[in-house]
């Protein structure tokens, strides 16, 4: 995903009951003291000490009411009468757990700030409805309104068991959210009413997917088409070894009548991640190199911007997402018409890590990007990184694996049977997006740059079923080194881990491997049972689609095992929020942007990172011009007396600079989670 501030928001408010976030930065004041509550019920456990107690594992703890959760490792607790009071390892993050008899969910989290902020008199930005999962029959979150500059994330969640109520609140700079953002998903992920028993299929026989079960799945992903406005989806089915369904739904393009079908390409973004480590997985099998090869006697250039990390970075950490090394995407999104792979593994040089090594999940494409060139340069040093990578893929697994029309090659790719991708306007009316910045990702194409078809990657799901063996039986990849990738490296939760460039989830009492895509206007997945033989791809054309891919996945274990009927549910809900969250955020966008701040701005800016800006009016629109994309802007005033421009174009919109002045400097200042570009005004 491309971290927009709209695209955080989204991200935050249309999770279902894990309290999770991208984003990220500084500081809010120091938390308080919670006011002295009523005495908690007698199941409510021992009072910790004022000091709390220190964690060393993720540990399973209780509510005053006796609600189940788990505290992550690292993390202290407080027991404060009704309140259960987590502070992170680092300073300015918090999550709060509160039981209360109050009326309704609003009295209920209002009762619950105190515990951080005696005073709290928030605004509410977003209030949105939950449905009723894990034993709990009412839910609601509230994202209150922040403003850029104070970095801050704030949310409650309340969740209804009979009369009572469970809160739950996320207090945090953005920067430390986002570094434990797979902890605070734990805790949100974990909580659960006291003698709830959590729905499992483990043990049970999937029933065959006949014609009538694969009815149940078409008419579900083609009913989401219509909720999410998703102009067309592919899908395919495995059982068994055996293609059960590959087919497409709606159209390529919004007001051209041509099909989705099995053969229509997409751009698979981070599913590529997958195919990049089968590729490292062949090498390992020929003895180029073994997993705990260290990486810089392969590549001897490579180099992140910590000495010590880079020496602990073996083959297998480079798609692992346990380096430590945050999501520094802004850097490749913003400045990408002249690099190459070898700048982009340059670029690395200058990427600090901020968690310790193996500590926790932070994504980096740049870093899965190396995986491949790397790979690519141990069979061919003498070749340009992504030729050399390009032609290992096609060798070793395109071409094996019968993955024909696969390819990196934009211009190849749009010239079939493609998919063009679409995005809400800034009304929430799907558009087709503009393609270019999807052109960022070429350059680091091992980590999200293949464009593929159902029909293709099905072939891939059914390899990976087989434990390693093509159709006709002969083996592909030893079954040792296909699986390694499935071995975890990082926790992403209670019950998921990440591998290499897979994750495996046992929500459910059964193995469930997968990998997601998402680049602006494309959104996928894939995924496969391997206890059950069962596997599947799901390939949209639309941002809207993101809210499809996992729901598809629980809809087919449903139809798969009786499950209960909760993904209809979970879909109607995130749609509805979806345009919820767009609509509110409409009500601030000034549109053209307020004339008073246009004239206040310079005609170029520039950062050091991330290149230039010019500003220039168009009629009564005023566009901001990176060279490699542009986007039409709106202003937008926020709660602390600053005013923000944000980039409108769908796909693209939500990109933040706010407006600032400093010695004297007029600033366009642009922040990801834990970085901050500032653009200075040129003269």
């Amino acid at each position: 995903m491309i971290p927009t501030s709209r695209s955080v928001i989204l991200t935050i408010g249309l999770s279902l009951l894990a309290c999770s976030s991208a984003h990220a930065p500084v500081a809010p004041p120091a938390p308080t003291a919670p006011p002295t509550a009523a005495a908690p019920p007698a199941n409510a456990g021992p009072t910790a000490s004022a000091a709390g107690e220190r964690l060393s594992a993720d540990t399973a703890r209780t509510t005053a009411s006796g609600a189940t959760f788990t505290a992550p490792a690292g993390w202290t607790l407080r027991n404060q009468g009704a309140w259960r009071i987590l502070e992170g390892p680092e300073p300015n993050l918090h999550v709060v757990l509160y039981d209360s008899q109050a009326a309704n969910a609003e009295a209920a989290v209002a009762a619950a700030w105190p515990a951080l902020h005696p005073d709290f008199k928030r605004p509410v930005r977003f209030s949105l409805p939950l449905p009723a999962r894990d034993g709990w029959e009412e839910g609601h979150r509230y994202i209150y309104e922040t403003s850029p500059n104070e970095r801050l994330v704030m949310v409650a969640s309340a969740l209804r068991k009979g009369k009572g109520w469970t809160v739950l609140l996320l207090d945090g700079a953005e920067a430390p959210v986002q570094r434990h953002g797979s902890q605070v998903g734990l805790i949100g992920g974990s909580l659960r009413p006291h003698g709830y028993a959590r729905e499992s299929f483990k043990g049970k026989t999937p029933h065959a997917l006949d014609a009538a079960r694969v009815k149940q799945l078409t008419e579900f992903v083609d009913h989401a088409r219509d909720q999410l406005g998703i102009p067309g989806v592919a899908i395919s089915l495995v059982q068994d070894g055996k293609v059960v369904f590959e087919g497409g739904l709606g159209v390529r393009e919004l007001g051209k009548p041509a099909h989705v079908d099995a053969d229509t390409l997409f751009l698979i973004a981070s599913n590529t991640k997958a195919l990049t480590t089968l590729l490292l997985a062949k090498l390992v099998d020929e003895h180029k190199f073994a997993w705990d090869t260290p990486v810089t006697t392969l590549y001897p250039p490579f180099k992140l911007g910590d000495a010590s990390t880079t020496s602990k970075v073996l083959v297998k950490h480079l798609v692992c997402a346990c380096t430590g090394l945050p999501r520094q995407d802004f850097e490749w999104i913003f400045e990408f018409a002249h690099a190459t792979p070898k700048s982009e593994l340059e670029l690395l040089g200058t990427f600090q890590p901020t968690t310790k090594f193996g500590e926790l999940f932070q994504y980096s494409n740049a870093l899965a990007s190396a995986a491949g060139y790397v790979g690519g340069y141990t069979l061919d040093p003498k070749r340009e990184l992504g030729a050399a990578y390009d032609q290992a893929m096609r060798k070793l697994v395109f071409g094996p694996l019968g993955m024909k029309r696969t390819t990196f090659d934009f211009a190849r790719a749009q010239r079939d049977n493609h998919a063009s991708p679409h995005a809400e306007d800034i009304d929430g009316k799907p558009s087709v997006t503009i393609m270019d910045v999807n052109h960022a990702v070429i350059p680091l194409r091992p980590a999200g740059g293949a464009w593929s078809s159902v029909r293709e990657l099905t072939r891939y799901v059914q390899m990976e079923l087989a434990r390693g063996k093509l159709p006709d039986g002969k083996r592909y990849v030893s079954e040792e080194n296909l699986l390694a990738r499935r071995t975890p490296q990082v926790a992403l939760g209670e019950d998921a881990t990440y591998g290499m460039g897979l994750i495996v989830d046992t929500k459910y009492g059964v193995p469930v491997v997968s990998h997601g895509g998402s680049l602006i206007g494309f959104k996928s997945n894939m995924f496969w049972l391997p206890e059950q033989g069962v596997g599947g791809v799901i390939l949209t054309n639309a941002d809207s689609g993101g809210a499809l891919t996992g729901t598809f996945i629980r809809k087919t274990l449903e139809v798969l095992f009786d499950g209960r009927d909760e993904a209809a549910e979970d879909l109607a809900t995130v749609a509805k929020n979806r345009k919820a969250i767009i609509a509110k955020e409409r009500e601030r966008l000034v549109l053209p942007p307020d004339p008073a701040v246009v004239a206040k701005l310079a005609a170029r800016y520039k950062s050091p990172a991330l290149g230039e800006i010019v500003v220039r009016p168009s009629g009564k629109s005023l566009i901001f011009d990176f060279g490699e994309w542009k986007s039409v802007v709106a202003s937008r005033k926020n709660d602390d007396g600053t005013t923000a421009l944000h980039t409108i174009a769908p796909g693209v919109d939500g990109f933040s600079f706010v407006i600032e002045e400093r010695e004297g400097k007029r600033r366009l200042v642009l922040r990801d989670a834990q970085h901050e570009y500032p653009f200075e005004a040129q003269p």
